[in-house]
């Protein structure tokens, strides 16, 4: 496994997708969502063509795509290490629950004019077609949205701290390190 793992790291391909700390964390994102997305859309289309409706696999399919996205984009993406602050572990929880509905949502209101509006009999190739269409389609929409909210919003520590890096050394940085000592200022005392 080591030697793959070095293969990757050494090819020029990868050497291109991570030239720079934001191409290597959209880079690992994406790999990370891609992988979260094929498990999801599995569960997905597996429950769905057993079943024939869309929220229990929806909801099967998102909490596996929440645990996978969670380890990946918190540990590899944005290299965050230790115990997650309460604060973070809600926020992302947040946004996978809004991510949640909007997608059980999506594909409900899919299913439904498929069913009722066109007339597709269930268990049908296209009618499974069309709706796993549905979850595609939304599930790459919500991959940018949740890139800028996890980015700006859940793990912004990293991108202030590379900042504070750049500044080291530099005559903003002592500056700013270094307190400045003054006098007191000198009173004349009450003025006649």
């Amino acid at each position: 496994m080591e030697m793959l793992a070095e293969f990757i790291r050494k090819h020029p391909w990868w050497q291109w997708l991570t030239r720079t700390p934001s191409a290597a964390k959209m880079t690992k994102y994406a790999l990370s969502s891609v992988l979260a997305f094929v498990l999801s859309y599995v569960t997905f289309t597996v429950g769905y063509w057993l079943t024939g409706y869309t929220t229990v696999p929806s909801i099967i399919a998102f909490l596996i795509a929440a645990m996978v996205n969670w380890v990946m984009n918190r540990r590899w993406a944005w290299e965050q290490t230790g115990r997650a602050p309460v604060k973070q572990t809600v926020a992302y929880a947040a946004v996978s629950l809004v991510s949640l509905g909007v997608t059980a949502l999506a594909t409900g209101r899919t299913n439904h004019w498929v069913k009722y509006g066109i007339h597709v009999q269930n268990h049908h190739g296209l009618r499974l077609l069309i709706v796993t269409g549905a979850y595609v389609v939304i599930n790459v929409v919500l991959f940018v949205a949740k890139f800028l909210v996890y980015e700006f919003l859940i793990f912004p520590g990293r991108r202030t701290e590379r900042k504070s890096r750049k500044l080291t050394g530099s005559p903003l940085a002592l500056a700013a390190e270094t307190p400045v000592e003054r006098e007191p200022a000198l009173s004349s005392g009450p003025t006649a």
